[in-house]
């Protein structure tokens, strides 16, 4: 029993860890910006603090301050991300959901 209880509290952490939930609390918009990028990024990147993209051409979502600021890619977000390789898809995300989107984003830049 008391190994089972240690399990999933080991479980839960590491899970906490992967998206750095761990290292600091989300807020509300952040919390839905994560759920909104693993439930649409995550096949291909890497959306938390760690590890690497399923797709290795696809870059890991911690990386992208480094590239540009990441509100940078809201205009990009609302008018359909497109990129130079097909498996990239296309979509259009409304106001809200970039906005979650940014504040996930900003999260992985600390």
């Amino acid at each position: 029993m008391r190994s089972h209880v240690v399990t999933g509290i080991l479980a839960a952490a590491v899970a906490a860890f992967s998206t750095g939930a761990g290292a600091q609390a989300l807020s509300p918009a952040a919390q839905r910006g994560l759920v909104f990028v693993q439930t649409n990024c995550s096949m291909c990147h890497a959306v938390g603090h760690f590890g690497d993209s399923p797709l290795a051409l696809a870059p890991p979502f911690r990386t992208l301050h480094e590239r540009y600021p990441v509100e940078d890619l809201a205009e990009a977000l609302a008018e359909g991300i497109t990129v130079g390789h097909p498996t990239m898809p296309q979509f259009k995300l409304d106001p809200a959901q970039i906005d979650d989107v940014i504040s996930y984003l900003q999260t992985l830049e600390q």
